[in-house]
């Protein structure tokens, strides 16, 4: 490892995407402590501290600490991008118009960009609106801006929205001179500085108790077990073995190789578990708006209560409809965006067979068939995941939050960086993070 990393700063271009991408990520850092003029810190503090779970939770994730502790310029980080981004991949297996831009190359996936970035800038706007509005009822605003709604309302919509603009920018200058993918190396940068809190939380609250050290080792152990899990199935796949017969043209000789179709287990990654959490936080947030305008001994505040009650996330019926919910979506996402008859059609245009398969729409069945039993072992995975940290928080009072979208988040980005970085050292004939089998059995 030591000597990799010695090896990684000896190619200069390698080296200069590295020290770019820490800069970029600096900045980053330093603009989440860059609080949004006219809050009051120890109102705000006082007022999240009760209200850290639900959607508040979800974007504080996405913005590092920025949201909850300092409701920073950065607040909304790059959940906003991801909304859109999501939003747009939908529309592109939806829209015809969008479909056939996408096929056009280069400039059409510059288009959809463009696209996703204006997408990007109204999403952070309507949340902007939405904060300043929650806010403005939560009593955290200063003395001279609690009167002043209107100025108050446009002066977040501007400072969070260009905020959001400039993190974006942030991401896609780190894609194209850093090192790795820029907004999903700033999700894990958020997500990873929140650790030393959740160490030092984790320790203040065993510290005093019976069986310190046992209940470090088993949490630490059951931890070690998750992650490795995780990083077993995101990179998991089913091989299905594909042949290409033969072809002579003029002298040469083309086709004749084996290979295979890699079908991932988690073909979906983290975006069931988004969806999933997204619409169940939804009803929530509505009841609890309209709950301060009704008595809660009337029959709408009953009703309130009980929607509250039992998706409320230790409870049973919560969990039970989080893991059906991620199931339904890793099928329907995968199946938007993987079709077994197109790779089909395209095996037998250039040749290619499944053996023991015919060509054509058996291929298309196997293939579909295949994919099903897969992607059930991957939603159910998923499911695991995303309600251990219900768990742990509920049965194990861990204080701090383990599992779920933020582990797979960063254990894929994780992946992803040492495979891109693996790439350049081995292009340059440096040995990488990642050794090769035939290597470790010679």
């Amino acid at each position: 490892m030591i000597g990799t990393l010695r090896d990684t700063f000896r190619i200069s271009e390698l080296r200069s995407r590295i020290l770019f991408t820490l800069a970029m990520i600096a900045v980053y850092r330093l603009g989440s402590h860059v609080p949004t003029p006219g809050i009051d810190p120890v109102a705000l503090g006082k007022f999240f501290q009760s209200h850290q779970g639900g959607v508040l939770g979800f974007l504080d994730m996405f913005s590092g600490g920025a949201f909850l502790k300092r409701f920073s310029i950065f607040a909304l980080g790059v959940a906003p991008y991801i909304n859109a981004s999501i939003i747009m991949q939908l529309l592109v297996y939806v829209i015809p118009s969008l479909e056939k831009l996408a096929k056009e190359g280069t400039e059409g996936r510059q288009k959809i960009s463009q696209y996703t970035r204006y997408g990007t800038i109204l999403i952070g706007a309507l949340q902007a609106f939405g904060m300043s509005f929650m806010l403005s009822h939560a009593g955290v605003l200063t003395t001279d801006m609690s009167q002043h709604f209107v100025q108050f309302s446009i002066l977040t919509v501007l400072t969070l929205t260009a905020g959001t603009a400039f993190v974006m920018w942030l991401g896609e200058k780190i894609t194209e001179k850093g090192l790795g993918n820029g907004i999903s190396l700033l999700i894990f940068v958020g997500i990873v500085a929140s650790l030393p809190d959740a160490i030092m939380s984790t320790y203040r609250l065993y510290k005093d108790q019976g069986l310190f050290w046992p209940k470090m080792i088993i949490l630490l152990g059951f931890i070690i077990v998750v992650i490795a899990a995780v990083v077993w199935i995101q990179d998991g796949v089913r091989k299905i073995p594909v042949q290409y017969a033969k072809r002579v043209v003029g002298r040469r000789v083309y086709g004749g190789q084996n290979t295979y179709i890699p079908l991932r287990v988690n073909q979906a990654g983290v975006i069931p578990i988004i969806f999933a959490s997204s619409i169940l936080l939804f009803p929530g947030m509505v009841t609890n708006f309209f709950a301060q305008y009704f008595s809660m001994t009337s029959v709408f505040g009953k009703i309130v209560g009980w929607i509250n009650t039992i998706l409320a996330p230790t409870h049973w019926f919560y969990l039970i409809l989080y893991c059906l919910m991620i199931i339904f979506f890793s099928y329907f996402y995968t199946a938007i965006t993987f079709n077994p008859k197109d790779l089909a059609d395209n095996m037998k245009k250039y040749g290619g067979f499944i053996p023991g398969v015919r060509s054509g729409r058996p291929t298309a069945e196997f293939i579909d068939r295949t994919l099903v039993r897969v992607t059930l072992v991957g939603s159910v995975f998923l499911a695991i995941i995303a309600v251990i940290p219900n768990i742990l928080m509920t049965m194990a009072h861990v204080p701090f939050y383990f599992g779920g979208t933020a582990l797979l988040i960063v254990v894929g980005v994780g992946l992803d960086t040492m495979k891109q970085l693996e790439s350049h050292l081995v292009t340059r004939n440096y040995e990488g993070f990642l050794k090769k089998k035939s290597r470790l059995f010679k």
